[in-house]
């Protein structure tokens, strides 16, 4: 059985998408995953397991160009038996029915009446997790869900970590704690750079080494938590933020001590790496798409006024990020890593 993932857009998306995939091969242990996605997600689809291969969709998010969709169909024609859209909107449906894949399954979206053959009528009470959503794809409609729910896992392949570390001339002499400062959904997900910095200047100073990840436009933020350290530490704290390619920042996360991220694609990528990992939420809930992994410690004030899920504060104080400080990171950070000086634990997994 061949099954074509019309895949999500976002990296945390394509992270949880996992838990479909896992599903699908329980139920059908010889069936044939591809996934139909944006060029970016593929260092992702490549380190799991679950999938054959990845197909690069040319279009960018939102554009219609219908000749290019059925293009791009009539290459996938006669190759599935099933379809599976996680995106909801008309425009992800186009491929699949132009391909003319027998079942196409989705949950009612915008408009998809015809364009789905298997329509499902979403329950938001009963699936309020994302991977619920996700999964349950997978089954017959109303069907239970297999507990314990999987946890996506990213695999690594050690000669392209280690290429990584070399070109980029890291070494793993000490422990490594990855800062993730960035949120592609708005300022309303960033932590302050001075609480990162402050975190930074106190695991520099027991000995640990600060690695930060992130796209190209959070270069700047990067930068702005190593000049708030002083001359010394600050040169421990290395800015990767828009040098690496997404392929190498997976594999370097992956060397890891201990993780400290905004609600972010890259927080769902450090759960998949199984790395210790301290989540922080402002404008966002962790009760819908939370990380999933079971080293997690996730720190949020809970004020009155969040979560709103805006991308900046309507109150123009983003109170929920400010005036959470760095204490309760770098607590949730001992009980979750400890002093690896002292008990060293495995830097590479």
């Amino acid at each position: 059985m061949n099954i074509l993932i019309v895949g999500p857009s976002w990296v945390g998306d394509m992270v949880m998408a996992q838990t479909l995939f896992v599903c699908l091969k329980q139920r059908h242990p010889d069936c044939q995953i591809d996934v139909l996605a944006p060029e970016w997600s593929r260092p992702i689809l490549e380190r799991m397991p679950e999938v054959r291969q990845a197909l690069s969709f040319p279009l960018g998010h939102g554009v219609l160009d219908l000749a290019t969709r059925r293009k791009v169909a009539q290459g996938l024609r006669g190759q599935y038996e099933q379809a599976i859209l996680l995106p909801n909107s008309l425009k992800s449906a186009l491929v699949p029915f132009f391909a003319g894949i027998p079942k196409r399954t989705g949950w009612k979206g915008e408009m998809r009446y015809g364009l789905l053959n298997d329509l499902r009528k979403l329950d938001k009470q009963r699936y309020p997790l994302m991977i619920e959503r996700f999964m349950a794809l997978a089954f017959e409609p109303d069907a239970e869900l297999p507990q314990p729910y999987p946890q996506p896992r990213l695999q690594i392949d050690e000669v392209s970590r280690a290429a990584a570390l070399a070109k980029f001339g890291l070494e793993l002499d000490r422990p490594v704690l990855v800062l993730c400062p960035g949120a592609e959904f708005g300022e309303a997900k960033r932590w302050p750079s001075e609480h990162y910095a402050a975190v930074a200047d106190a695991k520099i100073r027991a000995g640990w080494q600060v690695w930060l990840f992130g796209s190209k436009k959070d270069h700047p933020v990067g930068e702005a938590i190593r000049d708030e350290l002083i001359p010394g530490l600050q040169e421990e704290a290395i800015n990767l933020c828009g040098e690496t390619s997404l392929a190498e920042a997976i594999d370097l996360m992956s060397c890891a001590t201990a993780v400290v991220s905004n609600d972010s694609g890259l927080m769902h990528v450090a759960a998949a790496l199984n790395r210790p990992l301290v989540a922080v939420y402002g404008s966002t809930s962790p009760q819908f798409t939370p990380p999933l992994a079971d080293q997690v410690e996730i720190v949020r004030l809970g004020l009155e006024c969040s979560p709103c899920f805006d991308r900046t504060c309507r109150f123009g104080h983003y109170n929920c990020l400010r005036d959470l400080h760095p204490q309760p990171v770098l607590d949730a950070l001992q009980r979750l890593a400890g002093d690896p000086l002292a008990d060293p634990l495995p830097l590479v997994h």
